[in-house]
């Protein structure tokens, strides 16, 4: 049976059960198992950090895969590597697909792979399908998504958007002092030497889905294959200072301490009070935590801690952050706090007209797609900038991810490269 859908006035009949039909698991299966050894750990997992030697091997295999598919591999200057299949209408602006292969230092084996390999079989399946492109269409792999060698991370999709500057994120640094800028050196010098030519940076892109892992447990508990991201949450990092007096911890009475883990303690239930809600969307950790001077017999003079404070609404964050300062004005246990903000990203909101097109081509292939708000960041909340955006979730299991242990079921991957096929058939007809 066909199943119709038309995205615009002069769309074609397109058959997205064929389409759907030609996704096929035992390939997608075999590209996670081959990319998994790039970097792979004896307890399974994957520490192919951004621009290393596995990472840049990873590519290496991708770019490998561009002939079967008619397709021209490229890369730009911050090391993007791209998969371009032409379309009849070679003029008009791509469809672009995937996410990133690196990986957290004990990271799991799907969490932005997942997204490239899921792109790369849709483009097998509309080749296998016979489908013909009219607007061409694109895979891409993002450099330095995960940020645990390069920090802050997102750096592809971020430099390419215009969201930061090339020459600055070149200057970043791994624990090892080794600048981002030298590894990418490395990594494009061996692109060079495979042939892959070089494309410049913001190119115009007529529509980027991102399909990725939940990293969270809502579409497990719900029994859901694949969910539609509605946006991604905003998120505010501060760091905290807890200002006290050091003293003997045996001889300085109750009464007299100005103790700073004391203070730091009071303050951060007070915070954390404060992001109490019904509907438990407020996202609130205190990640990290010092206490100085670090001595078992001495009371603490400063304790330091993290926030990571996170919304999908942006007036709900910034109440909070109002909250935060008011709170951060007191005093604790005779203790002065001081609250400086570090970063702040806005929550991003996809259009409607991509989720409703996911909505629709899902409804069409009878398929269950709740949608869901994104906890975690991607490469997509900076191309949301760039062109209009959306993101397919598929289900890891218990929600865990950035973990040896991270796992998906394959019937999943399925579902949602299924879903992303049909997809990409409806926007580039």
């Amino acid at each position: 049976m066909q199943t119709h859908i038309n995205y615009e006035t002069d769309c074609p009949i397109i058959d997205i059960a064929a389409i759907a039909a030609a996704v096929s698991s035992e390939r997608l299966a075999n590209d996670l198992a081959t990319v998994a050894m790039f970097g792979g750990r004896s307890d399974g997992g994957v520490a192919r950090l951004a621009l290393d030697r596995n990472d840049t091997r990873a590519r290496l295999w991708l770019i490998e895969q561009a002939s079967a598919l008619g397709a021209k591999a490229s890369v730009d200057a911050i090391g993007n590597v791209f998969l371009d299949v032409p379309g009849s209408e070679h003029e008009l602006d791509p469809v672009v697909t995937g996410s990133h292969l690196d990986s957290q230092p004990t990271g799991g084996k799907y969490d932005g792979a997942l997204g490239v390999l899921a792109g790369l079989e849709a483009l097998r399946a509309l080749k296998d399908a016979g489908f013909t492109l009219r607007r061409p269409l694109s895979l891409v792999s993002w450099t330095n998504e995960e940020g645990a060698r390069f920090s802050p991370g997102t750096s592809g999709s971020a430099v390419f958007c215009g969201v930061r500057k090339l020459d600055e994120t070149r200057l970043l640094e791994d624990s090892d002092g080794v600048n981002l800028g030298s590894a990418l050196d490395t990594c494009l010098a061996e692109l060079d030497a495979a042939g892959v030519a070089r494309r410049p940076l913001a190119t115009p892109m007529h529509a980027f889905i991102e399909l990725h892992i939940e990293q969270g447990p809502i579409l497990e508990r719900d029994g859901a294959s694949v969910g539609v991201v509605e946006g991604i949450q905003g998120v505010s990092w501060f760091q905290v200072t807890v200002t006290g007096s050091a003293n003997h911890a045996g001889t300085t009475p109750r009464a007299q301490r100005r103790d700073a883990f004391e203070g730091a303690c009071a303050l951060a239930t007070a915070l954390r009070k404060a992001t109490w809600d019904d509907e438990d969307r407020v996202r609130f950790t205190i990640g990290t935590f010092s206490v100085s001077p670090g001595s078992v017999n001495t009371i603490p003079d400063q304790v330091t801690f993290s926030i990571d404070l996170r919304h999908p609404e942006t007036e709900t964050l910034k109440a909070l952050e109002a909250t935060f300062n008011q709170l951060s004005q007191q005093t604790w246990a005779g203790c002065r706090a001081t609250l400086i903000p570090l970063s702040r990203v806005e929550p991003v909101a996809f259009p409607t007209t991509l989720t409703a097109l996911l909505d629709d081509t899902a409804h069409e292939l009878g398929i269950t797609a709740p949608h869901l708000v994104s906890g975690a960041f991607h490469d997509a909340i900076h191309l949301v900038k760039h062109c209009p955006t959306a993101m397919i979730f598929i289900p890891c299991r218990d929600g865990l991810s950035h973990h040896p242990d991270e796992h998906i079921e394959l019937d999943d991957a399925v579902v949602g490269t299924q879903l992303l096929a049909a997809s990409l058939a409806r926007l580039t007809c």
